[in-house]
């Protein structure tokens, strides 16, 4: 706390900090963080700001790095504490363990489930835009990927998704939240779906983002997989708010039948080092609420800097913030980049509208000044 409160540069002593805190509690006025970026200058920071790849800056966990330490001790070795992982990830979903297939990343997921929908040919529909991997490998096998738009809100559309489902079509895909558009599929147009849908195709419902979601309207789908329905998919991965994205470990929740033919077709290696730091860190709640905690920070000063300035945003469920330049994206990030600010991709059809990958608050507030410097 002591770190937090030392980064931050007042001009102005103690007076004006209480008046300023009293602002905070007053509806429809600048918070004292809008205000402090007002009076104050961000230093450049030393090291670039990766607002680009949805990346959790404080991971990992100092428990999952001590145990990284010891695994490395045991990295002469195959195999690896794979049962213990999924006896753990039982526990913690309440889902029985033959139920649960461990990955190398989410990613391993994604792709095995799509060669599993593939292998017949047929289609598979997804939104659009959404995390490619999925229907990316899909398509390379030789599946017809059917790209349904999001509607004018930038939500996933689910009529125009139920729509566009065909006869051959295998899988319906999911990212909920959906990235690169922060946005949530409302929970219970959501269970109507799945409902109707997962009668006769499968439904992979990505939930990468789900530790961030802090909205009434969410939920995990996971209950479909406690209830033995055989034609959902849910994955969940490590490498977002746990921090460990290089050590690739990723999970997958399905009926027993859909988890055997999943592990057939895995090609993937878990390393010892990602399944130890997984285990420690998927019990390590302090530094996932942590985590929590400072991404509502960083949020909070992004969004509370476009409603300052009246930028369109889609308003977040995840690490990461869309919001809308006004010019074409390699412009505003080749500007960005060369103030040190590295931010996502284009995303077409919303090729002025950036991805911004929370970072800590003083790399968020560095941002906004600059967003403030070269466009404001």
């Amino acid at each position: 706390m002591n770190k937090m409160l030392n980064r931050r540069k007042f001009l102005f002593g103690g007076a004006t900090l209480a008046g300023a805190g009293v602002l905070d509690s007053i509806p429809g006025a600048p918070s004292i963080r809008l205000l402090n970026s007002a009076i104050a200058q961000v230093k450049r920071p030393s090291h670039i700001i990766r607002a680009s790849s949805n990346e959790n800056p404080y991971g990992p966990s100092r428990v999952a790095l001590k145990a990284v330490h010891r695994a490395m001790e045991d990295a002469n070795k195959y195999g690896g504490i794979t049962p213990q992982l999924i006896s753990l990830m039982s526990k913690i979903e309440n889902v029985p363990e033959d139920h649960i297939t461990v990955g190398t990343g989410s990613g391993e997921i994604l792709n095995v489930s799509a060669m599993i929908a593939s292998l017949e040919g047929g289609s598979i529909v997804a939104p659009y835009p959404t995390f490619e991997s999925l229907p990316r490998y899909a398509g390379n096998m030789g599946s017809e990927i059917i790209r349904v738009p999001v509607d004018d809100k930038m939500h996933i559309d689910l009529n125009a998704m139920y729509a566009a489902i065909r006869p051959d079509t295998k899988m319906v895909y999911l990212c909920n939240p959906n990235n690169p558009i922060p946005s949530i599929i409302e929970k219970n147009a959501m269970r109507d779906f799945i409902d109707e849908v997962s009668k006769d195709r499968l439904v992979f419902v990505d939930e990468a983002y789900y530790e961030y979601v802090d909205n009434p309207d969410f939920e995990t789908m996971m209950d479909y997989v406690r209830n033995d329905n055989p034609n959902v998919i849910v994955a969940r991965t490590a490498s977002k708010i746990h921090g460990i994205a290089a050590l690739r470990v990723g999970f997958g929740y399905a009926h027993p039948d859909l988890i055997a033919s999943m592990d057939m077709k895995k090609t993937g290696s878990l390393n010892i080092v990602g399944q130890h730091a997984a285990y420690a860190s998927y019990q390590d709640m302090e530094f996932q609420n942590f985590a929590r905690k400072m991404n509502k920070e960083s949020l909070s000063i992004v969004e509370g800097f476009c409603d300052e300035m009246g930028i369109n945003y889609v308003k977040s469920n995840a690490n990461f913030g869309f919001i809308e330049t006004g010019m074409e994206i390699e412009k505003f990030s080749a500007a960005m980049l060369n103030e040190g600010i590295m931010v996502g991709r284009a995303f077409p059809p919303f090729t002025t509208w950036a991805r911004v990958s929370m970072q800590r608050p003083e790399d968020m507030e560095y941002f906004t000044q600059t967003y403030r410097k070269l466009f404001g």
